[in-house]
């Protein structure tokens, strides 16, 4: 095909791990992704593709099991998030070298969010892993980011599909995945007593990836994507899913393959 892709991809924790498979799909047909933005776990994928990491990140993700896990959450005392994240990133950087993003081969935007002020906080430039950290810090899970005189926390809550902040290219075509779906048969799976309903954490759990369900709807009804790729948000949800990440993978190659060949038999 050889035509150039705007390429967006959304939060939305392990599911985010779909955008390994997407990415190589695209690839593999051809397409040349010039541009990146990203929120959350999409900067995180968005980022190490376009720091020229991904084979090396990928590597790694797929060796994850629960034990390896278990050793980068760095537990909190804290009454306000869980973890530190800190040896999260040391692990990321360590697979994936530090690069300031102005410096790397392809337009690349994180998003995060201000836990005060509600704005949105927008990295174009500076250390990489400053910016998915903050971009990355899922409220009440990962310590927030102090960024500038700012408290930061994962872009999510503001832009989960950021559309707006691609840079684009003449003739080039503007492809999202958004894995915060809900379809029918998520909701069925809910009411069925599938999905736990019996803590205060699986609630608001929920409630934040239904926020980030309509935010990303509302993105997408504003800008309109050539292509647009849906994952159920319900699809991958617990922290053990996390070491799934080849099967994930898998799963988001086989969604932009039905989505790549709808967009070409039109």
């Amino acid at each position: 095909m050889g035509k150039n892709v705007a390429l967006v991809l959304s939060s939305g924790g392990p599911r985010g791990f779909a955008y390994i498979g997407a990415i190589e799909e695209l690839l593999s047909r051809g397409y040349n992704i010039t541009s990146i933005s990203g929120c959350s776990v999409g900067s995180l994928i968005g980022g190490v593709y376009a720091a020229g990491g991904l084979e090396d990140f990928k590597k790694w993700l797929y060796g994850l099991d629960n034990l390896k896990m278990l050793r980068l959450l760095d537990f909190s005392i804290s009454k306000s998030y869980l973890m530190k994240g800190a040896r999260l990133m040391e692990k990321f950087k360590e697979v994936v070298p530090e690069v300031r993003i102005e410096d790397m081969p392809i337009p690349y935007v994180a998003v995060a969010a201000d836990l005060y002020t509600g704005e949105q906080v927008v990295f174009r430039e500076g250390p990489l892993y400053e910016a998915i950290r903050a971009s990355i810090s899922i409220p009440s899970m990962l310590r927030p980011v102090r960024w500038n005189g700012r408290v930061l926390v994962d872009g999510g809550i503001v832009n989960t599909l950021p559309l707006d902040l691609v840079e684009r290219t003449p003739g080039d075509i503007l492809v999202a995945f958004d894995v915060n779906d809900i379809d029918r048969s998520s909701v069925d799976k809910f009411l069925e007593g599938k999905i736990a309903e019996d803590n205060y954490i699986s609630i608001i759990d929920r409630c934040f990836s239904i926020a980030n369900h309509v935010i990303a709807r509302l993105d997408a009804e504003v800008i309109v994507p050539d292509v647009l790729v849906k994952m159920p948000l319900d699809a991958y949800t617990s922290l053990t899913d996390y070491v799934k990440g080849e099967e994930i993978a898998e799963k988001g190659r086989a969604l932009m393959a039905e989505a790549l060949d709808r967009y070409e038999g039109a």
